[in-house]
C-alpha cells in the first residue's frame, strides 16, 4: 500500500519523526538519524529523500547512491560504536518511503543471533549522551 507524501513521516519531517529520532546528516541522496530508542546502542535510519515505495523504482544510479549512503553510515557506525555486526531492514510495509533501519549488534547484546525489535522501549538516553554518539558519528561519516 502507497502512502501520500503528505502523511509521511519522513516527508512532512514532523513532530512524529522527532519524537523518535535526531537528524545527524544529509548525504548524496538521503537522511541520516540517530533513534532516540537505543537498546540497539548506535540503531541509525537512512531514509531517501524523495517518496519512493522501494529500491526497485530508482534508477541504478539513484540505486547506487543510496545504497553508498547505507555503506557510509554503517562504516561510520563500525567506527563509532564498534558493533560485532549490523543488522539491516528495510520493511515499509505501512509507510511506503524507502529507507533502511540500521541496528549494531553485540556479543551477549540484546537479540544477538536473532531479529531486531522495531521500537522495544527501553533504552533512552539524556540529550548530552545522543549529542555524544552524534558527534562520533558525524566525525565518521
Amino acid at each position: 500500500m502507497k502512502s501520500d507524501p503528505k502523511d509521511c513521516l519522513y516527508c512532512t519531517n514532523n513532530e512524529t519523526l522527532h519524537n523518535l529520532m535526531i537528524e545527524i546528516a544529509h548525504l548524496r541522496v538521503s537522511r541520516v538519524f540517530l533513534f532516540k530508542e537505543q537498546t540497539y546502542y548506535g540503531r541509525c535510519l537512512v531514509a531517501y529523500d524523495e517518496h519512493v515505495n522501494d529500491l526497485n523504482e530508482l534508477s541504478d544510479e539513484e540505486r547506487n547512491a543510496f545504497m553508498a549512503d547505507v555503506a557510509q553510515t554503517t562504516r561510520a557506525m563500525q567506527k563509532a560504536f564498534n558493533p560485532e555486526k549490523i543488522n539491516y531492514g528495510a520493511y515499509s510495509d505501512k509507510l511506503s518511503h524507502l529507507h533502511f533501519h540500521l541496528a549494531p549488534k553485540y556479543v551477549d547484546g540484546p537479540d544477538y543471533g536473532g531479529i531486531f525489535q522495531m521500537n522495544p522501549g527501553k533504552v533512552y538516553l539524556t540529550d548530552a549522551e545522543y549529542q555524544e554518539m552524534i558527534e562520533k558519528m558525524k566525525a565518521n561519516l
